[in-house]
């Protein structure tokens, strides 16, 4: 669709426990979506809170209608939250963004730009990440080295969700109705031209991050495995012959110690297929319950009829 300076511009932005975040995020905000030329709306697409998030984008609201609230009816996790936020968007370039200031607002000036001279997908790609622990890094950059390895589709490192899409590719992702939401997977999945914009990613503005700790971080990288690509399984049959072969090897040779060793070996070898298996069959099984990826308690400033809140 034509980037006209009429068209919408939407920010999606999953929250939960950020009420120190939220004032600062819309304050750096401002002046740059005032800068596009856009018209602009910013959805907070929220998991219910135990602190103020939800009162304090309330009271943004009431100085600016611009900024509106969806309240998930409990914790979904961030990528149906940010799945949720880019259904009931209505702009025609839809940029998703964490509310910590991790993914500086600045950059959106770039992501527009690129979108206007026809890019479909802009997403932020990382030079450096500050404020990150030795092992953060570590089982990062071991994630995107497995998923650039095995995933059918290209999924560009050092990338998160804070990315920039036409609204053609935001129908086509919402439309996939898959029930991870690995987003990067899925926006890879949709195609249409896509580029990239540089960035050193800073330290949070204020507190911790409530999503993507790093078990949340390991379930995420195992969905860039196991939702785009069948190697795992394939890895599986190669470890299985591999132990094959290398008990007809030693066989001859077998002493006491060998033999416990070949036997924890084997067992290792079985109980990682059966793993891998496992995560396969579970995520078949999530899909084909075929329940609602998110419920929807409560919109303020979108609007949903109550008999479709399920989706």
């Amino acid at each position: 669709m034509s980037a006209e300076s009429t068209a919408l511009l939407s920010i999606v932005v999953p929250v939960y426990r950020e009420e120190r975040n939220v004032p600062e995020f819309l304050s750096r905000m401002a002046p740059i979506l005032a800068e596009t030329g856009l018209e602009h709306e910013i959805i907070f697409a929220m998991d219910p809170s135990p602190d103020r998030t939800e009162e304090v984008i309330l009271e943004a609201r009431a100085k600016d209608s611009r900024v509106k609230l969806l309240k998930l009816s409990r914790r979904f996790g961030q990528p149906m939250a940010t799945l949720a936020g880019m259904q009931f968007s209505r702009g025609d370039a839809v940029v998703v963004m964490d509310v910590d200031l991790q993914d500086p607002p600045e950059l959106i000036r770039e992501m527009v730009a690129a979108w206007k001279s026809g890019s479909e997908v802009v997403f932020a790609q990382r030079r450096s990440r500050e404020g990150e622990t030795m092992l953060k890094r570590f089982t990062a950059w071991l994630g995107y080295a497995v998923i650039t390895r095995f995933a059918e589709v290209q999924i560009p490192p050092n990338t998160g969700d804070f990315r920039l899409m036409s609204r053609r590719v935001v129908d086509e992702v919402v439309r996939l109705r898959e029930t991870h939401g690995f987003l990067r997977g899925m926006v890879a999945l949709a195609g249409f031209k896509q580029t990239s914009v540089l960035f050193d990613r800073p330290a949070r503005f204020s507190g911790e991050g409530n999503y993507n700790r790093f078990l949340g971080s390991l379930r995420i990288g195992f969905n860039g495995v196991f939702c785009f690509s069948t190697a795992a399984l394939r890895l599986a049959t190669i470890a299985g012959f591999a132990s094959i072969g290398a008990s007809v090897l030693i066989a001859p040779f077998v002493a006491n110690t060998l033999l416990v060793f070949a036997v924890l070996f084997l067992g290792g070898v079985q109980l990682l297929a059966i793993g891998i298996l496992g995560e396969y069959i579970g995520r078949i099984y999530e899909e084909v319950k075929q329940r609602p990826k998110f419920i929807v308690d409560r919109a303020e400033g979108i609007d949903i009829p109550k008999q479709t809140r399920h989706f």
